[in-house]
């Protein structure tokens, strides 16, 4: 009688499972052909240029400092080694404070790209949502993950093609 229930469990689970529709897309296909996120990412790239430019002139001065101050130094006494070495320390701890300003998880980069993008992420995530209720999908992966772990998938399964008609865009 148990191992009727459990067959009976089991075949219930197996019709179920199959039963549910799922779907793929690529996100990096899908981007690529927003003109928006290529935007964003070149306001993303002058930024960071510019902001690397800032730090690594810092960092030039502080090494300027610091070769003059080893020039200088046999002709120095304590009180200008000592105030030259403070000023040397002043110039790279600036370097390093703006380096984290701009680069650190919280920093000005990530602020920027989260502006800039969000709003894209946004519109791509209603687009799949309303193909999934649409088409009753249960789940949509990404192909394009790193850590998706898809092997193969049909190309049938893939709708990036459709989530790109319905943002407006064409694909291919």
């Amino acid at each position: 009688m148990k191992s009727l229930f459990l067959s009976l469990m089991l075949l219930c689970c197996a019709t179920a499972a199959s039963a549910q529709k799922f779907a793929l897309i690529d996100m990096e296909y899908i981007l690529k052909h927003i003109d928006a996120y290529e935007r964003a990412n070149e306001q993303l790239n002058q930024a960071t240029k510019k902001w690397q430019a800032e730090v690594e002139a810092l960092n030039t001065e502080a090494q300027t400092l610091y070769k003059n101050y080893q020039n200088e130094v046999v002709f120095l006494s304590q009180e200008q080694k000592k105030a030259k070495q403070e000023e040397i320390l002043n110039k790279e701890k600036e370097a390093a404070d703006l380096k984290k300003k701009y680069f650190a998880p919280d920093g000005e980069l990530y602020k920027k790209r989260t502006a800039l993008m969000s709003p894209i992420q946004e519109e791509i995530y209603q687009a799949v949502k309303e193909i999934s209720e649409l088409r009753g999908y249960s789940l949509i992966l990404d192909r394009a993950s790193t850590n998706s772990g898809i092997i193969f998938a049909s190309p049938k399964a893939d709708i990036s093609n459709e989530v790109l008609q319905k943002l407006g865009y064409s694909g291919q």
